[in-house]
C-alpha cells in the first residue's frame, strides 16, 4: 500500500532507503513547504542504536548554520503502548538535485567553484568544533549550477566527545583514522581530497582501509599506486591538481593545516578559471 500521508505531512516521493530507515520527500501542511523526512524504525532493543544516531544527527545539525550545509529542523519519536520508542522522525531541509556520485564529469570551472563552496561549509563546521568524518560525493547534493549542500551528519564527531570506533567510508578514509582512529580537521581535509580526486578523475586513489587478509597500505605503496591527477585527467588545472595532492599526503602534518586554507586556495582558483570563460555568468545558470 502506498502511504501518501504521515501525520501532518503529505508524501511526495521517496528520496532514499536503508536497512533501518527511509528518507521521504514530503510537504508539511503547517507551512506548505517541502522537506526531507527521515524515518527510523526501532523494532527491538538492538535498534536503539539507530535512535541514538538520529539524535546525534539532530544535535549536530542544530549546531550548524551555513548555506552549504543541509539544515536539520526537528526530531520526534513515536512510542508503542507498552514499549519504548518505535519510530523516530527527523525533519531535514529538502534539496532538489542529485548526489554528486551520480553525476557525469563536470566542467572544471564549475567544479572548482563547487569545491570552494563545500570547503566553505566544512570551514564553518570546523569552527563549531564538528568534523564531518564521512565526506564523499554521495554526501554532496548539487542543486543547480554551482549550488551545493553537504548532507548526512550521522558519523560527524563533536570535538572533545568520546569515540570508540573507526569512522568513515573505506575508500575515503584517512590513513591516521585507520591506524589510530583519529578524526580531526586534517582527516576531513584528506576525505575532501579523495572526494575532489574522485570528481575530477571519476576514479579513486588507493584505499588505506585494506581488508584483513591484505597487506596494510604504506606510504611507499600509496605513492606507487596513486595515479597523478594530471595523468588521470589532463584537463585539470595545475593549481587544483597540486591542491588535491597536498590534501592526500600520508603525513597529516604535510597537508594544509586548516580547511579555511583549502577554501581560500579554491576561491582563487575558481576566480582564475572563471576569468578564462567567455561568459563567467554561465556557471550560475
Amino acid at each position: 500500500m502506498v502511504i501518501d500521508r504521515i501525520g501532518k505531512f503529505t508524501v511526495l516521493g521517496t528520496l532514499g532507503s536503508g536497512a533501518h530507515s527511509r528518507i521521504l520527500h514530503v510537504r508539511r501542511a503547517d507551512d506548505d513547504r517541502e522537506y526531507a523526512l527521515k524515518l527510523v524504525n526501532i523494532d527491538s532493543k538492538d535498534d536503539l542504536k539507530y535512535l541514538e544516531q538520529a539524535k546525534h544527527e539532530f544535535r549536530v545539525g542544530r549546531m550548524l548554520n551555513h548555506s552549504n550545509l543541509v539544515k536539520v529542523y526537528c526530531l520526534e519519536t513515536e512510542g508503542g503502548w507498552f514499549s519504548g520508542p518505535k519510530k523516530a522522525k527527523l525533519l531535514i531541509e529538502y534539496v532538489p538535485g542529485k548526489t554528486m556520485d551520480k553525476l557525469p564529469l563536470q566542467r572544471m570551472a564549475k567544479l572548482i567553484r563547487i569545491f570552494e563552496r563545500i570547503a566553505d561549509g566544512l570551514t564553518h563546521m570546523h569552527k563549531q568544533g564538528v568534523y564531518h568524518a564521512d565526506m564523499k560525493p554521495n554526501n554532496l547534493i548539487l542543486e543547480r549550477a554551482t549550488r551545493v549542500k553537504v548532507l548526512d551528519y550521522g558519523l560527524a564527531w563533536i570535538k572533545g566527545e568520546p569515540k570508540d570506533r573507526v569512522q568513515g567510508t573505506p575508500e575515503y578514509i584517512a590513513p591516521e583514522t585507520v591506524t589510530h582512529k583519529l578524526i580531526n580537521e586534517r582527516t576531513d581535509i584528506y576525505n575532501f581530497g579523495v572526494t575532489m580526486y574522485r570528481l575530477v578523475t571519476l576514479s579513486l586513489p588507493p584505499s588505506w582501509a585494506t581488508s584483513p587478509d591484505a597487506l596494510p597500505m604504506t606510504s611507499k605503496m600509496f605513492k606507487e599506486q596513486l595515479r597523478p591527477v594530471k595523468v588521470a585527467n589532463p584537463m585539470v588545472p595545475d593549481g587544483l591538481a597540486e591542491l588535491i595532492h597536498q590534501c592526500l599526503r600520508h603525513n597529516a602534518n604535510n597537508r594544509p593545516e586548516r580547511m579555511s586554507q583549502v577554501q581560500g586556495t579554491l576561491d582563487q582558483l575558481a576566480d582564475e578559471a572563471a576569468a578564462k570563460l567567455d561568459n563567467p555568468a554561465d556557471l550560475e545558470e
